[in-house]
């Protein structure tokens, strides 16, 4: 019998990927998507006939309940939330709603329902914000730094807090910053590929950055969903950060991009702009991914190289100009 996985966010990043991944398991995959006017299915459009699609909203308790019930999953991936940082400054209450509060009506949906239901919260970084060591592991306490930061930290209490009260298998993963060809234009990797291949194409001359000098630590979506699915499979639940435990600069980003487009030095095309720093700002963000090697077996197989290379490639393929080999 094939199991029944239930995604929240399914239109997005992470997502697509994890949709593609549990298709190739065999899973029957149903996404919950929230109803618009218009079609967000761009990053599962090869792939779309093979999903069901719900619709339900993280803000409304009897659609979460409802849909679980209805769709009896075996697996739950939370996935989605207000996910960009930049703009939880701009809408904290509603980044709040969704990404805090929205994990707590699907616990509250699998406790009702059905609480044998495996359940996966997608926690962040961007919790740990002002990081009060390095590399951060599953015990380094919280700082965070933006709304978006705050919001997580109270999904991932909650998740813990369900577990532990309820006996529910839930496991949080700490993923740390990670990237793809299928990244959102305004998240700073994806911005950074996107300029660079538009500056090859002369379709653009400048490309406007806010801090150079960040430290994350970067991986390929593809990879980290693959740590979602396991934790899981895995004997109990458990929180597991997922990382490369690498750190680099968003300078080595920009710098490894633009020869990746065979464009040579960054310098004569970046600008720094004031208006892309944020009020309090996370300057290193390294991961210690040890405990996800040890317990589940995951390691990631995309270097940070290897993923720059190909999203630049992605993007001048966008625009029409393959990179020649």
């Amino acid at each position: 019998m094939n199991k029944t996985a239930l995604i929240t966010g399914i239109t997005g990043q992470d997502g697509s990927y994890l949709a593609e991944f549990l298709l190739e398991k065999g899973y029957r995959v149903v996404g919950m998507t929230r109803r618009t006017s218009t079609e967000v299915h761009e990053r599962i459009e090869h792939f779309v006939d093979d999903i069901e699609f719900v619709s339900g909203d993280l803000l409304d308790q009897s659609s979460i309940t409802g849909i679980v019930a209805s769709v009896k999953p075996d697996e739950i991936y939370n996935l989605a939330a207000q996910s960009f940082v930049p703009t939880s400054w701009q809408q904290p209450v509603l980044t709040g709603e969704f990404t805090a509060l929205g994990v707590t009506r699907v616990l509250e949906a699998i406790r009702s329902v059905n609480p044998r239901i495996r359940f996966y919260q997608a926690s962040s970084s961007e919790m740990f914000g002002k990081v009060l060591e390095t590399p951060q592991t599953e015990t380094t306490p919280f700082y965070p730094r933006s709304p978006y930061g705050v919001a997580k930290v109270y999904g991932h209490y909650i998740t813990v807090n369900y577990r532990e009260s309820y006996d529910m298998f839930a496991a949080s993963g700490i993923l740390f910053n990670h990237e793809s060809p299928r990244r959102g234009k305004e998240f700073v990797t994806r911005k950074i590929t996107d300029g660079v291949a538009k500056i090859k194409c002369g379709l653009a001359k400048e490309l406007r950055l806010g801090n150079l000098d960040a430290k994350r630590d970067w991986g390929f979506a593809g990879d980290y969903v693959r740590a979602m699915w396991l934790m899981l499979q895995h004997d109990h639940p458990d929180d597991f950060v997922v990382a490369t435990g690498r750190t680099h600069t968003v300078r080595d980003f920009v710098r490894i991009a633009f020869e990746a487009a065979g464009l040579g030095s960054y310098e004569e095309y970046v600008v720094t702009d004031p208006r892309f720093v944020r009020p309090a700002e996370v300057d290193l963000l390294v991961g210690d991914p040890s405990k996800a090697k040890r317990d589940l077996g995951w390691e990631p197989k995309v270097s940070f190289e290897q993923l720059i290379d190909m999203m630049v490639r992605a993007d001048l393929d966008r625009l029409g100009h393959p990179v020649v080999v």
